[in-house]
Protein backbone atom coordinates (compact mmCIF):
# COMPACT_ATOMS: atom_id res chain seq x y z
CA UNK A 1 0.00 0.00 0.00
CA UNK A 2 2.73 1.93 0.93
CA UNK A 3 4.74 4.12 -2.44
CA UNK A 4 7.98 5.46 -2.90
CA UNK A 5 8.31 9.36 -2.66
CA UNK A 6 8.24 10.94 -6.06
CA UNK A 7 11.01 13.44 -7.99
CA UNK A 8 7.79 15.80 -8.19
CA UNK A 9 7.05 15.37 -4.47
CA UNK A 10 8.77 18.60 -3.27
CA UNK A 11 6.92 20.66 -0.54
CA UNK A 12 5.62 23.72 -1.86
CA UNK A 13 5.15 24.76 1.62
CA UNK A 14 4.38 23.91 5.14
CA UNK A 15 0.97 23.18 6.10
CA UNK A 16 0.60 25.98 8.60
CA UNK A 17 1.88 28.21 6.16
CA UNK A 18 -0.98 28.35 3.22
CA UNK A 19 -3.02 31.53 2.83
CA UNK A 20 -5.94 33.19 0.89
CA UNK A 21 -2.52 34.77 -1.22
CA UNK A 22 -2.20 30.50 -2.15
CA UNK A 23 -5.60 30.37 -3.92
CA UNK A 24 -5.87 28.72 -7.30
CA UNK A 25 -2.17 27.54 -7.16
CA UNK A 26 -1.09 24.03 -7.88
CA UNK A 27 0.82 23.02 -4.57
CA UNK A 28 2.85 19.98 -2.98
CA UNK A 29 1.63 19.09 1.03
CA UNK A 30 3.58 16.59 2.69
CA UNK A 31 3.19 15.55 6.17
CA UNK A 32 1.16 13.30 8.60
CA UNK A 33 -2.54 12.39 8.77
CA UNK A 34 -3.83 14.51 11.61
CA UNK A 35 -7.73 13.01 10.84
CA UNK A 36 -10.35 11.88 8.65
CA UNK A 37 -13.63 12.64 7.72
CA UNK A 38 -15.39 10.52 5.38
CA UNK A 39 -18.73 12.02 5.00
CA UNK A 40 -19.84 10.08 1.72
CA UNK A 41 -19.34 12.28 -1.28
CA UNK A 42 -17.32 14.33 0.36
CA UNK A 43 -13.95 13.33 2.33
CA UNK A 44 -11.14 15.55 3.93
CA UNK A 45 -8.32 14.62 5.69
CA UNK A 46 -6.00 17.26 7.88
CA UNK A 47 -2.15 16.71 7.07
CA UNK A 48 -0.56 18.23 9.92
CA UNK A 49 3.25 19.04 9.96
CA UNK A 50 5.32 21.00 12.74
CA UNK A 51 3.78 24.09 11.44
CA UNK A 52 0.18 23.16 11.55
CA UNK A 53 -2.71 21.62 9.11
CA UNK A 54 -3.82 22.11 6.40
CA UNK A 55 -6.88 20.83 4.76
CA UNK A 56 -6.83 17.93 2.08
CA UNK A 57 -10.54 17.88 0.01
CA UNK A 58 -11.99 15.18 -2.00
CA UNK A 59 -15.42 15.41 -3.12
CA UNK A 60 -17.18 14.35 -6.91
CA UNK A 61 -14.84 15.87 -9.32
CA UNK A 62 -11.79 13.89 -7.39
CA UNK A 63 -11.06 10.44 -9.42
CA UNK A 64 -12.85 6.98 -7.99
CA UNK A 65 -9.26 5.87 -7.76
CA UNK A 66 -7.58 8.66 -5.79
CA UNK A 67 -10.93 9.08 -3.83
CA UNK A 68 -10.39 4.98 -2.50
CA UNK A 69 -6.70 5.23 -1.90
CA UNK A 70 -8.07 8.15 0.36
CA UNK A 71 -9.89 6.09 1.85
CA UNK A 72 -7.54 4.08 3.50
CA UNK A 73 -5.60 6.22 5.32
CA UNK A 74 -5.34 6.00 8.95
CA UNK A 75 -4.26 8.74 11.40
CA UNK A 76 -0.39 9.28 11.33
CA UNK A 77 0.08 7.78 8.33
CA UNK A 78 2.72 9.96 6.36
CA UNK A 79 1.39 11.37 3.08
CA UNK A 80 2.16 13.31 -0.20
CA UNK A 81 -0.31 15.47 -1.87
CA UNK A 82 -0.63 17.83 -4.70
CA UNK A 83 -3.46 19.74 -5.92
CA UNK A 84 -5.16 23.33 -6.06
CA UNK A 85 -5.61 25.60 -3.21
CA UNK A 86 -8.94 26.77 -2.78
CA UNK A 87 -11.53 28.85 -0.36
CA UNK A 88 -13.19 26.50 1.75
CA UNK A 89 -17.13 26.60 1.35
CA UNK A 90 -19.62 28.75 2.33
CA UNK A 91 -20.01 28.04 6.10
CA UNK A 92 -17.12 25.83 6.08
CA UNK A 93 -14.33 28.20 7.41
CA UNK A 94 -12.48 27.59 10.43
CA UNK A 95 -11.34 30.40 12.45
CA UNK A 96 -9.23 28.50 14.90
CA UNK A 97 -6.80 27.58 12.49
CA UNK A 98 -4.73 29.52 10.75
CA UNK A 99 -5.29 27.61 7.31
CA UNK A 100 -8.95 27.44 7.78
CA UNK A 101 -10.15 29.89 4.95
CA UNK A 102 -8.71 27.46 2.65
CA UNK A 103 -8.51 23.94 1.72
CA UNK A 104 -6.25 21.78 -0.90
CA UNK A 105 -8.64 19.87 -3.56
CA UNK A 106 -6.26 17.06 -4.37
CA UNK A 107 -5.16 15.63 -7.64
CA UNK A 108 -2.65 13.70 -6.86
CA UNK A 109 -2.36 11.29 -3.59
CA UNK A 110 0.36 8.95 -1.78
CA UNK A 111 0.23 7.10 1.36
CA UNK A 112 4.46 6.76 1.95
CA UNK A 113 4.25 5.14 5.28
CA UNK A 114 1.29 3.26 7.13
CA UNK A 115 0.95 3.72 10.76
CA UNK A 116 -0.46 1.22 12.99
CA UNK A 117 -2.92 2.56 15.93
CA UNK A 118 -0.92 4.76 18.13
CA UNK A 119 -0.75 4.39 21.93
CA UNK A 120 -2.67 7.35 22.44
CA UNK A 121 -4.25 9.77 20.62
CA UNK A 122 -2.29 12.76 18.96
CA UNK A 123 -4.43 15.44 20.63
CA UNK A 124 -3.39 18.67 22.34
CA UNK A 125 -5.85 18.13 25.15
CA UNK A 126 -4.71 14.21 25.52
CA UNK A 127 -4.74 13.56 28.98
CA UNK A 128 -2.72 10.60 28.60
CA UNK A 129 -0.01 9.37 31.35
CA UNK A 130 2.94 10.84 31.55
CA UNK A 131 4.87 7.56 31.79
CA UNK A 132 3.14 6.54 28.59
CA UNK A 133 3.58 10.05 26.84
CA UNK A 134 7.31 10.28 27.94
CA UNK A 135 7.84 6.49 26.62
CA UNK A 136 6.51 7.24 23.29
CA UNK A 137 7.75 10.95 23.48
CA UNK A 138 8.33 11.13 19.41
CA UNK A 139 4.41 10.78 18.97
CA UNK A 140 4.12 13.26 22.31
CA UNK A 141 5.69 15.36 20.31
CA UNK A 142 3.85 15.73 17.27
CA UNK A 143 0.89 17.01 19.79
CA UNK A 144 0.91 21.00 17.94
CA UNK A 145 1.24 22.38 21.69
CA UNK A 146 4.76 21.00 21.84
CA UNK A 147 5.83 21.14 18.67
CA UNK A 148 5.34 24.74 18.73
CA UNK A 149 7.01 25.03 22.36
CA UNK A 150 10.23 23.37 20.39
CA UNK A 151 10.18 25.70 17.86
CA UNK A 152 10.10 28.29 20.35
CA UNK A 153 12.89 27.18 22.27
CA UNK A 154 14.67 27.38 18.75
CA UNK A 155 14.16 30.79 18.28
CA UNK A 156 14.93 31.99 21.61
CA UNK A 157 17.92 30.07 21.37
CA UNK A 158 18.48 31.55 17.30
CA UNK A 159 17.44 35.72 18.84
CA UNK A 160 20.38 34.30 21.51
CA UNK A 161 22.88 34.11 19.12
CA UNK A 162 21.84 36.96 16.68
CA UNK A 163 22.11 39.38 19.59
CA UNK A 164 25.50 38.33 21.28
CA UNK A 165 27.57 38.30 17.77
CA UNK A 166 26.18 41.51 17.07
CA UNK A 167 27.89 43.06 20.25
CA UNK A 168 30.50 41.71 19.45
CA UNK A 169 30.34 38.29 21.33
CA UNK A 170 32.48 35.03 20.30
CA UNK A 171 30.84 31.42 20.58
CA UNK A 172 33.64 29.42 21.67
CA UNK A 173 32.95 25.54 22.91
CA UNK A 174 34.59 24.17 26.30
CA UNK A 175 35.05 20.91 27.29
CA UNK A 176 32.75 18.82 28.01
CA UNK A 177 34.65 16.00 30.28
CA UNK A 178 36.37 18.21 32.83
CA UNK A 179 38.18 17.91 35.89
CA UNK A 180 35.94 16.76 39.08
CA UNK A 181 35.68 19.56 41.27
CA UNK A 182 33.61 18.64 44.13
CA UNK A 183 32.03 21.78 44.90
CA UNK A 184 27.98 22.40 44.93
CA UNK A 185 25.74 19.58 43.76
CA UNK A 186 27.11 16.09 42.80
CA UNK A 187 28.96 15.49 39.78
CA UNK A 188 28.40 12.87 36.73
CA UNK A 189 31.32 11.08 36.62
CA UNK A 190 32.83 9.65 33.80
CA UNK A 191 35.21 6.60 33.89
CA UNK A 192 38.73 6.66 31.91
CA UNK A 193 39.09 3.62 30.05
CA UNK A 194 43.22 4.86 29.97
CA UNK A 195 44.04 6.38 33.17
CA UNK A 196 42.08 3.36 35.18
CA UNK A 197 40.94 4.81 38.40
CA UNK A 198 40.57 8.28 37.35
CA UNK A 199 37.62 9.79 36.57
CA UNK A 200 36.07 12.89 34.04
CA UNK A 201 33.34 15.00 35.27
CA UNK A 202 30.33 16.25 33.08
CA UNK A 203 30.64 19.89 33.42
CA UNK A 204 28.05 21.99 36.15
CA UNK A 205 28.78 24.56 34.43
CA UNK A 206 31.48 25.88 32.70
CA UNK A 207 32.87 28.22 34.71
CA UNK A 208 36.39 28.47 35.59
CA UNK A 209 36.71 27.73 31.22
CA UNK A 210 35.37 31.00 30.31
CA UNK A 211 37.21 32.91 32.93
CA UNK A 212 40.50 31.03 31.48
CA UNK A 213 38.85 32.51 28.22
CA UNK A 214 39.05 36.01 29.42
CA UNK A 215 42.46 35.55 30.69
CA UNK A 216 43.77 34.58 26.97
CA UNK A 217 41.96 37.76 25.31
CA UNK A 218 39.01 36.79 24.28
CA UNK A 219 36.86 39.45 26.22
CA UNK A 220 33.39 38.60 25.39
CA UNK A 221 32.29 35.21 25.08
CA UNK A 222 29.02 33.34 24.14
CA UNK A 223 28.22 29.66 24.15
CA UNK A 224 24.43 27.55 24.32
CA UNK A 225 26.21 25.17 27.22
CA UNK A 226 25.36 21.81 27.68
CA UNK A 227 25.30 21.37 31.73
CA UNK A 228 24.96 18.56 34.12
CA UNK A 229 24.14 18.27 38.01
CA UNK A 230 23.05 15.26 39.88
CA UNK A 231 20.23 16.44 41.67
CA UNK A 232 16.59 15.59 42.69
CA UNK A 233 14.77 16.98 40.01
CA UNK A 234 11.54 19.16 40.03
CA UNK A 235 8.98 20.88 37.53
CA UNK A 236 11.94 23.23 36.61
CA UNK A 237 14.76 21.34 37.14
CA UNK A 238 16.69 18.54 35.03
CA UNK A 239 20.07 16.74 35.64
CA UNK A 240 21.00 17.46 32.08
CA UNK A 241 19.93 21.62 31.02
CA UNK A 242 21.45 24.29 28.84
CA UNK A 243 22.81 28.08 29.40
CA UNK A 244 22.93 31.07 27.54
CA UNK A 245 27.14 31.33 29.33
CA UNK A 246 28.14 34.49 28.81
CA UNK A 247 31.51 36.38 29.98
CA UNK A 248 32.76 40.34 29.57
CA UNK A 249 36.15 41.75 30.28
CA UNK A 250 37.30 45.24 31.37
CA UNK A 251 33.73 46.08 32.67
CA UNK A 252 31.51 46.76 35.85
CA UNK A 253 28.59 44.59 37.11
CA UNK A 254 26.73 47.93 35.65
CA UNK A 255 27.85 46.72 32.31
CA UNK A 256 26.91 43.12 32.32
CA UNK A 257 23.87 43.99 33.62
CA UNK A 258 22.89 46.42 30.96
CA UNK A 259 23.73 44.17 27.83
CA UNK A 260 21.32 41.43 29.75
CA UNK A 261 18.70 44.14 29.84
CA UNK A 262 19.53 44.34 26.08
CA UNK A 263 19.35 40.85 25.36
CA UNK A 264 16.02 40.89 27.26
CA UNK A 265 14.22 43.48 25.63
CA UNK A 266 15.60 42.00 21.91
CA UNK A 267 14.61 38.59 23.24
CA UNK A 268 10.53 39.36 23.67
CA UNK A 269 10.36 41.99 20.90
CA UNK A 270 11.72 39.48 18.12
CA UNK A 271 9.91 36.30 19.49
CA UNK A 272 6.67 37.30 21.79
CA UNK A 273 6.39 40.64 20.11
CA UNK A 274 5.92 42.35 23.80
CA UNK A 275 7.65 45.20 24.73
CA UNK A 276 9.72 45.01 28.06
CA UNK A 277 10.22 48.56 29.64
CA UNK A 278 13.77 49.20 31.22
CA UNK A 279 15.13 49.90 32.96
CA UNK A 280 14.76 46.67 35.06
CA UNK A 281 13.68 46.97 38.94
CA UNK A 282 16.66 45.89 41.09
CA UNK A 283 16.29 45.10 45.27
CA UNK A 284 18.98 43.74 47.36
CA UNK A 285 18.76 40.44 48.37
CA UNK A 286 18.31 41.93 52.20
CA UNK A 287 14.83 43.68 50.75
CA UNK A 288 13.64 40.82 48.69
CA UNK A 289 14.03 38.30 51.80
CA UNK A 290 12.45 40.99 53.77
CA UNK A 291 9.55 41.94 51.61
CA UNK A 292 8.65 39.03 50.10
CA UNK A 293 10.89 35.91 52.28
CA UNK A 294 12.30 35.08 48.77
CA UNK A 295 15.56 35.65 46.62
CA UNK A 296 13.50 35.01 43.85
CA UNK A 297 10.14 36.78 44.41
CA UNK A 298 7.14 37.14 41.81
CA UNK A 299 6.78 40.60 41.84
CA UNK A 300 3.16 40.30 40.01
CA UNK A 301 1.22 40.67 42.91
CA UNK A 302 1.12 41.86 46.01
CA UNK A 303 0.63 40.45 49.57
CA UNK A 304 4.21 41.82 50.71
CA UNK A 305 5.64 40.63 54.44
CA UNK A 306 4.76 43.13 57.32
CA UNK A 307 7.19 43.37 60.52
CA UNK A 308 4.96 44.21 63.07
CA UNK A 309 7.21 43.56 65.82
CA UNK A 310 7.22 47.02 67.20
CA UNK A 311 3.92 46.77 67.87
CA UNK A 312 3.91 43.17 70.05
CA UNK A 313 7.51 43.51 71.63
CA UNK A 314 5.53 44.04 74.74
CA UNK A 315 2.42 41.85 74.27
CA UNK A 316 0.56 39.83 76.66
CA UNK A 317 0.78 37.22 74.24
CA UNK A 318 4.29 35.44 75.40
CA UNK A 319 4.81 34.01 71.88
CA UNK A 320 4.80 37.63 70.38
CA UNK A 321 6.94 39.27 73.06
CA UNK A 322 9.17 36.16 73.91
CA UNK A 323 10.11 35.99 70.22
CA UNK A 324 11.02 39.84 69.86
CA UNK A 325 12.64 40.11 72.94
CA UNK A 326 14.75 36.96 72.11
CA UNK A 327 16.29 38.51 68.59
CA UNK A 328 13.38 37.55 66.51
CA UNK A 329 10.71 38.95 64.76
CA UNK A 330 6.70 38.85 64.32
CA UNK A 331 5.91 38.94 60.84
CA UNK A 332 2.38 39.23 58.51
CA UNK A 333 1.15 38.57 55.41
CA UNK A 334 -2.01 39.98 54.48
CA UNK A 335 -4.30 38.61 52.01
CA UNK A 336 -6.91 40.84 50.94
CA UNK A 337 -10.63 40.24 50.25
CA UNK A 338 -9.84 36.67 51.60
CA UNK A 339 -11.60 36.20 54.54
CA UNK A 340 -14.30 33.75 52.85
CA UNK A 341 -11.62 31.59 50.62
CA UNK A 342 -9.47 30.81 53.38
CA UNK A 343 -11.57 29.31 55.83
CA UNK A 344 -10.48 27.65 58.64
CA UNK A 345 -9.49 24.06 57.42
CA UNK A 346 -7.82 26.07 54.84
CA UNK A 347 -5.72 27.80 57.43
CA UNK A 348 -5.46 24.30 59.09
CA UNK A 349 -3.73 22.99 55.41
CA UNK A 350 -1.73 26.31 56.12
CA UNK A 351 -0.82 25.81 59.33
CA UNK A 352 0.14 22.23 59.01
CA UNK A 353 2.40 23.41 55.38
CA UNK A 354 4.59 26.22 57.70
CA UNK A 355 5.32 23.48 60.51
CA UNK A 356 6.20 21.40 57.68
CA UNK A 357 8.84 23.90 56.81
CA UNK A 358 10.23 24.79 60.02
CA UNK A 359 7.64 26.84 61.51
CA UNK A 360 6.47 26.17 65.05
CA UNK A 361 2.89 27.35 64.40
CA UNK A 362 0.77 29.95 62.52
CA UNK A 363 -1.72 32.58 63.55
CA UNK A 364 -4.17 34.25 61.90
CA UNK A 365 -7.04 37.04 61.80
CA UNK A 366 -9.96 36.46 59.75
CA UNK A 367 -12.38 39.43 59.10
CA UNK A 368 -15.29 38.03 57.92
CA UNK A 369 -18.11 39.70 60.19
CA UNK A 370 -18.50 43.28 61.59
CA UNK A 371 -15.55 42.14 63.93
CA UNK A 372 -12.90 39.99 63.19
CA UNK A 373 -12.14 36.48 64.19
CA UNK A 374 -8.41 35.86 65.86
CA UNK A 375 -6.80 32.56 67.16
CA UNK A 376 -4.57 34.52 69.74
CA UNK A 377 -7.40 37.18 70.76
CA UNK A 378 -8.00 35.58 74.44
CA UNK A 379 -4.35 35.86 75.25
CA UNK A 380 -3.88 39.60 73.78
CA UNK A 381 -4.60 43.09 76.25
CA UNK A 382 -6.55 45.54 75.76
CA UNK A 383 -6.36 47.18 72.63
CA UNK A 384 -3.60 44.94 71.36
CA UNK A 385 -5.54 43.13 68.39
CA UNK A 386 -6.84 46.81 67.20
CA UNK A 387 -2.83 47.63 67.16
CA UNK A 388 -2.39 44.63 64.99
CA UNK A 389 -5.31 45.12 62.50
CA UNK A 390 -4.18 49.30 62.41
CA UNK A 391 -0.35 48.41 61.66
CA UNK A 392 -1.82 45.70 59.06
CA UNK A 393 -4.27 48.18 57.25
CA UNK A 394 -6.56 45.21 57.74
CA UNK A 395 -10.07 46.48 56.42
CA UNK A 396 -13.04 43.85 56.39
CA UNK A 397 -12.51 40.96 54.05
CA UNK A 398 -9.18 40.54 54.53
CA UNK A 399 -7.24 37.56 56.10
CA UNK A 400 -3.82 37.81 57.76
CA UNK A 401 -1.32 35.04 58.61
CA UNK A 402 1.23 35.57 61.06
CA UNK A 403 4.44 33.71 62.28
CA UNK A 404 6.84 34.69 65.32
CA UNK A 405 10.83 33.64 64.91
CA UNK A 406 13.76 33.75 63.88
CA UNK A 407 14.37 35.87 61.02
CA UNK A 408 16.03 32.91 59.01
CA UNK A 409 12.27 30.69 59.66
CA UNK A 410 10.13 33.56 59.57
CA UNK A 411 10.47 34.66 56.19
CA UNK A 412 10.93 31.93 54.18
CA UNK A 413 7.75 30.53 55.58
CA UNK A 414 5.94 33.36 55.05
CA UNK A 415 7.55 33.52 51.74
CA UNK A 416 6.18 30.31 51.13
CA UNK A 417 2.56 30.73 52.32
CA UNK A 418 2.45 33.72 50.04
CA UNK A 419 3.04 31.92 46.92
CA UNK A 420 0.29 29.09 48.43
CA UNK A 421 -2.11 31.63 49.26
CA UNK A 422 -1.52 33.51 45.84
CA UNK A 423 -2.53 30.37 43.55
CA UNK A 424 -5.53 29.80 46.12
CA UNK A 425 -7.11 33.43 45.40
CA UNK A 426 -6.11 33.01 41.55
CA UNK A 427 -4.75 36.48 42.01
CA UNK A 428 -1.47 35.65 39.68
CA UNK A 429 -1.43 37.37 36.01
CA UNK A 430 -0.92 34.70 34.07
CA UNK A 431 0.32 37.08 30.78
CA UNK A 432 2.81 39.21 32.38
CA UNK A 433 6.36 39.08 32.58
CA UNK A 434 7.22 40.39 35.92
CA UNK A 435 11.63 41.44 35.52
CA UNK A 436 13.60 41.70 38.74
CA UNK A 437 17.00 42.09 39.37
CA UNK A 438 18.40 40.50 42.87
CA UNK A 439 21.65 41.89 44.20
CA UNK A 440 24.15 42.10 46.72
CA UNK A 441 23.77 38.78 47.94
CA UNK A 442 25.89 37.07 51.05
CA UNK A 443 28.95 36.21 49.80
CA UNK A 444 29.09 33.30 52.52
CA UNK A 445 26.57 31.05 53.85
CA UNK A 446 27.15 29.02 56.89
CA UNK A 447 26.88 25.22 56.25
CA UNK A 448 25.12 23.15 58.78
CA UNK A 449 26.73 19.76 57.82
CA UNK A 450 30.45 20.97 57.49
CA UNK A 451 30.01 23.42 60.21
CA UNK A 452 32.05 26.17 57.99
CA UNK A 453 31.00 29.23 56.14
CA UNK A 454 30.66 28.18 52.22
CA UNK A 455 30.68 30.53 49.32
CA UNK A 456 26.95 31.61 48.63
CA UNK A 457 28.03 31.26 44.64
CA UNK A 458 31.33 30.31 43.75
CA UNK A 459 34.98 30.81 45.52
CA UNK A 460 35.60 33.26 42.38
CA UNK A 461 32.83 35.91 42.81
CA UNK A 462 34.03 39.57 44.03
CA UNK A 463 32.88 40.47 46.96
CA UNK A 464 32.16 44.37 47.47
CA UNK A 465 34.85 46.29 47.87
CA UNK A 466 33.76 47.48 51.08
CA UNK A 467 32.89 44.37 52.70
CA UNK A 468 36.91 43.36 52.10
CA UNK A 469 37.48 44.42 56.08
CA UNK A 470 35.56 41.90 57.24
CA UNK A 471 36.13 38.91 55.68
CA UNK A 472 38.14 37.51 59.14
CA UNK A 473 35.92 39.65 61.38
CA UNK A 474 32.38 39.40 60.06
CA UNK A 475 32.04 36.88 57.62
CA UNK A 476 28.18 36.86 57.70
CA UNK A 477 28.10 41.21 56.92
CA UNK A 478 30.32 40.22 53.54
CA UNK A 479 28.21 40.86 50.94
CA UNK A 480 28.82 39.82 46.87
CA UNK A 481 29.44 41.59 43.69
CA UNK A 482 26.83 39.00 42.09
CA UNK A 483 23.26 39.97 40.64
CA UNK A 484 20.60 37.16 39.82
CA UNK A 485 18.29 38.11 37.25
CA UNK A 486 14.20 36.35 38.18
CA UNK A 487 11.08 36.42 36.09
CA UNK A 488 8.10 35.49 37.54
CA UNK A 489 8.98 34.05 40.78
CA UNK A 490 11.92 31.69 38.44
CA UNK A 491 15.19 32.53 38.68
CA UNK A 492 16.53 32.98 35.12
CA UNK A 493 19.93 34.28 35.86
CA UNK A 494 23.08 34.20 38.17
CA UNK A 495 26.10 35.94 37.64
CA UNK A 496 28.69 37.49 39.53
CA UNK A 497 31.67 40.36 38.92
CA UNK A 498 35.22 37.28 39.55
CA UNK A 499 38.10 37.97 41.29
CA UNK A 500 41.30 38.73 39.01
CA UNK A 501 43.83 39.27 41.94
CA UNK A 502 46.30 36.28 43.30
CA UNK A 503 46.30 37.58 46.45
CA UNK A 504 42.24 37.83 46.99
CA UNK A 505 41.77 35.20 45.24
CA UNK A 506 43.97 33.10 47.56
CA UNK A 507 42.66 34.84 50.78
CA UNK A 508 38.88 33.67 49.51
CA UNK A 509 39.81 30.50 49.45
CA UNK A 510 41.78 30.35 53.09
CA UNK A 511 38.68 31.94 54.48
CA UNK A 512 36.65 28.80 52.91
CA UNK A 513 39.07 26.69 55.58
CA UNK A 514 40.08 25.41 52.21
CA UNK A 515 43.84 24.17 52.62
CA UNK A 516 47.07 24.70 50.22
CA UNK A 517 46.54 21.26 49.01
CA UNK A 518 43.32 21.65 48.54
CA UNK A 519 43.24 25.01 46.92
CA UNK A 520 45.93 23.32 44.29
CA UNK A 521 43.96 19.88 43.11
CA UNK A 522 41.03 21.64 42.99
CA UNK A 523 41.81 25.51 41.33
CA UNK A 524 45.59 25.23 40.81
CA UNK A 525 45.24 25.54 36.72
CA UNK A 526 42.95 28.75 37.42
CA UNK A 527 45.37 30.45 39.78
CA UNK A 528 47.87 29.70 37.81
CA UNK A 529 46.99 31.33 34.94
CA UNK A 530 45.89 34.71 37.54
CA UNK A 531 49.55 34.89 37.38
CA UNK A 532 50.07 35.97 34.02
CA UNK A 533 47.43 38.84 33.82
CA UNK A 534 44.27 38.44 34.54
CA UNK A 535 41.70 41.54 33.47
CA UNK A 536 39.14 42.63 35.57
CA UNK A 537 35.67 40.05 34.07
CA UNK A 538 32.44 38.83 35.02
CA UNK A 539 29.52 37.27 33.77
CA UNK A 540 26.54 34.79 33.99
CA UNK A 541 24.62 32.14 32.77
CA UNK A 542 21.08 32.12 31.69
CA UNK A 543 18.60 29.14 32.07
CA UNK A 544 17.70 28.40 28.14
CA UNK A 545 14.89 25.76 29.48
CA UNK A 546 13.39 28.00 32.42
CA UNK A 547 13.54 30.91 29.93
CA UNK A 548 11.48 28.83 27.53
CA UNK A 549 9.29 27.13 30.18
CA UNK A 550 8.38 30.73 31.01
CA UNK A 551 7.62 32.26 27.48
CA UNK A 552 5.66 29.34 26.25
CA UNK A 553 3.38 29.24 28.98
CA UNK A 554 4.76 25.82 30.02
CA UNK A 555 4.25 23.95 33.36
CA UNK A 556 7.17 22.50 33.46
CA UNK A 557 10.60 21.69 32.04
CA UNK A 558 10.16 18.82 30.01
CA UNK A 559 7.50 20.77 28.21
CA UNK A 560 10.19 22.59 26.48
CA UNK A 561 12.73 19.62 25.79
CA UNK A 562 12.77 16.92 23.58
CA UNK A 563 13.27 14.45 25.46
CA UNK A 564 13.89 15.31 29.07
CA UNK A 565 14.27 13.09 32.15
CA UNK A 566 11.65 12.01 34.82
CA UNK A 567 12.03 11.95 38.58
CA UNK A 568 14.44 9.80 39.01
CA UNK A 569 16.06 10.63 36.15
CA UNK A 570 15.79 8.53 33.83
CA UNK A 571 14.74 8.56 30.44
CA UNK A 572 11.63 6.01 29.74
CA UNK A 573 11.72 5.83 26.00
CA UNK A 574 15.29 4.71 25.21
CA UNK A 575 15.80 3.15 28.83
CA UNK A 576 18.39 5.52 30.05
CA UNK A 577 20.35 4.71 32.63
CA UNK A 578 21.26 1.05 31.65
CA UNK A 579 23.69 -1.17 32.79
CA UNK A 580 27.22 -1.48 31.15
CA UNK A 581 27.82 -4.98 29.84
CA UNK A 582 30.90 -6.57 31.45
CA UNK A 583 33.11 -5.78 28.37
CA UNK A 584 33.26 -2.41 28.65
CA UNK A 585 33.27 -2.61 32.66
CA UNK A 586 36.31 -4.70 32.40
CA UNK A 587 38.15 -2.33 30.10
CA UNK A 588 37.35 0.22 32.61
CA UNK A 589 38.85 -1.63 34.88
CA UNK A 590 35.64 -1.22 36.89
CA UNK A 591 33.39 -4.00 38.45
CA UNK A 592 30.14 -3.38 40.19
CA UNK A 593 28.81 -4.97 43.62
CA UNK A 594 25.27 -5.17 45.11
CA UNK A 595 23.34 -3.88 41.83
CA UNK A 596 19.52 -5.13 41.79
Amino acid sequence: MAEMLQKNDRRTKYCGEFTKEDIGKEVCALGWAAKTRDLGSLLFIDLRDRTGIVQLAFDTQTPPELIEKAKKTRTEYVIAAHGVVRPRGEGAVNKTMATGEIEIFVTEFRIISAAQTTPFEILDDSNVRDDLALKYRYLDLRRQVLTKNILMRHEIALAAREYFYKNGFIEIETPMMIKPTPEGARDYVVPSRIHHGHFYALPQSPQMYKQLLMVAGFDRYIQLARCFRDEDLRADRQPEFTQIDLEMSFVDQNDIMDMIEGFVTYLFKKVLNRDIPGPLVRMTFADAMNRFGSDKPDTRYGMEIQNISDVVKNSAFSVFSSTVQSGGSVRAIVAENASEKLSRKEIDKLTEHAKGIGAKGLAYIRWVEDEPTCSFAKLLGEGELDAIISKLAMKKGDCALIIADKDKVTLPVLGALRQIVARKLEIIPEDTFNFLWITEFPFFEWDEESGKWVAMHHPFTMPLPECLPYIDSDPASVRATSYDLVLNGTELLSGSMRINDVELQQKMFESLGLSQEEIEAKFGFLVEAYKYGAPPHGGAGIGLDRLSMIMCHADSLRDVIAFPKVQNASEPMSGAPALADEKALSELALSLTDVE
